[in-house]
């Protein structure tokens, strides 16, 4: 019996060997999604094309700015991205002396541009004529001289009657004014006639032009 016990023992361990060893050959099977890994990281190196419409709108953002910008800065902006090839070596006479024809060349075409845009508005139309200013004249006024004391300066005394607007009756008032009297005609007493004028000194504004009525 104890032989048969021991036969059996024996059967037992060769049959549970192998399956005690099997998991060990189904470890690969394991480590299988491990090396797998290289597929899940694919999209992780899609992501320049995801970010291709964020450089799409950056491009869109610069096309924008470069409608707001007026055509002078366009053009330089244009100039700047193109490729730039070096030329040849120059001495500064030489770069001067181009500097100088490049402007006078710049000179002739905005002369040229000018009569051209002249000739354009000659073409067009005569435009609209100058307004007329009209002259409401000089102010006259005729008075009788209070005083010829000063030399070419006569003083002339206004007498002015109107009615009154409210009360309806005559209401007189007088003021005097200073007069240029070039060669001293004038005397006391006589009824002259004064027109306005530039100013000939501090208190003169007016000038002497005829004498109506001497003085009796």
């Amino acid at each position: 019996m104890a032989a048969d016990e021991e036969k059996n023992e024996n059967v037992e361990e060769k049959n549970d060997a192998p399956k005690e060893e099997a998991p060990a050959e189904d470890a690969p099977k394991e480590e299988a999604p491990a090396e797998e890994a290289p597929k899940d990281e694919a999209p992780a190196e899609e992501a320049p094309k995801d970010e291709a419409p964020a450089e799409g709108s950056d491009a869109g953002e610069a096309a924008g700015d470069d409608e707001e910008l007026d055509w002078k800065a366009k053009a330089r902006l244009e100039r700047s991205r193109q490729p730039h090839e070096a030329g040849p070596q120059r001495s500064t006479e030489e770069r001067v002396k181009e500097r100088s024809e490049s402007r006078k060349q710049a000179g002739k075409n905005r002369s040229a541009y000018r009569k051209k845009i002249r000739g354009k508005k000659a073409k067009g139309g005569e435009g609209t004529p100058p307004a007329e200013r009209e002259s409401v004249g000089r102010k006259v006024r005729q008075g009788m001289v209070v005083s010829s004391k000063g030399d070419k300066t006569i003083t002339v005394r206004i007498d002015v009657a109107r009615r009154h607007p409210v009360y309806e009756k005559i209401v007189r008032r007088s003021q005097t004014l200073h007069a240029h009297d070039e060669r001293n005609e004038a005397g006391d007493g006589d009824f002259v006639q004064i027109v306005e004028t530039r100013p000939i000194s501090k208190t003169k504004r007016w000038r002497l032009t005829e004498i109506l009525e001497k003085a009796k």
